[in-house]
């Protein structure tokens, strides 16, 4: 991790992140007392235990949240896009992390510690039920995915997390190709299967003409197909 001149004024600029909640003085005050760091693809933000060092989010990247499981297999359960919020759980909860957080590809975060966010969180309402729409949004997309993990069959899963990674980092300029290029093992970390099940599920796909692969990249061929599969199960 590097941590000298990052800069990570997207954050204060956007409309999608949740300072945009702040007042200009409090913006101000954030911005003197914020932090920035800068992490290369697979560098480790967090790890599971690590005590949360303040409130994360992204700038520039993407990234992938998991826990590891029997034989220490990943599962992966959570994937930030930019403006996303990390490391909140914990650090309301006075827990140590309970899972891992790593860079997929060059990435910036912002970050605020924990005495500083609490000070805006008593001193703005609007900011605080931000915070609370936050952890209620990300416990929703937790139970949804729980159900589709535990009671979809292969098949099911694998468009569901196709589906998941189009809505999150959506589309490249021909609307088709998603824009996120994962391993083979991320994609059945991601929909709670083997490496070999989801290289066999992805080339079924292929072959029904739902989907196209090359390399890392997949395209979306026919979503109304990828969509009824996933509803389906």
């Amino acid at each position: 991790m590097i941590q000298k001149n990052i800069d990570c004024e997207k954050c204060f600029a956007s409309p999608d992140a949740i300072f945009s909640l702040l007042t200009p003085e409090e913006l101000e005050y954030v911005k003197k007392h914020h932090s920035c760091a800068y992490y290369k693809k697979n560098d480790i933000l967090f790890k599971e235990g690590d005590e949360p060092i303040g409130l994360l989010m992204l700038s520039d990247g993407k990234i992938k949240v998991f826990r590891e499981g029997v034989g220490r297999r990943e599962q992966i359960v959570r994937m930030v896009k930019p403006f996303g919020l990390m490391g909140f759980r914990g650090l309301f909860a006075t827990e140590n992390h309970i899972a891992t957080a790593v860079a997929l590809e060059d990435t910036v975060i912002c970050i605020v510690d924990k005495d500083d966010l609490m000070k805006l969180i008593r001193e703005n309402s609007n900011f605080a039920i931000g915070i609370i729409q936050a952890l209620a949004t990300e416990l929703g997309f937790s139970n949804r995915r729980t159900v589709a993990l535990t009671q979809k069959h292969i098949r099911g899963r694998l468009a569901e997390s196709l589906l998941f990674l189009k809505d999150t980092y959506g589309l490249e300029d021909d609307d088709a190709t998603i824009k996120i290029y994962l391993s083979r093992e991320d994609i059945a970390n991601l929909s709670n299967m083997t490496t070999s099940n989801a290289i066999r599920t992805l080339s079924t796909f292929a072959s029904e003409e739902v989907i196209s692969i090359s390399g890392r990249k997949i395209k979306i061929i026919d979503l109304k197909k990828l969509e009824r599969i996933s509803a389906l199960g």
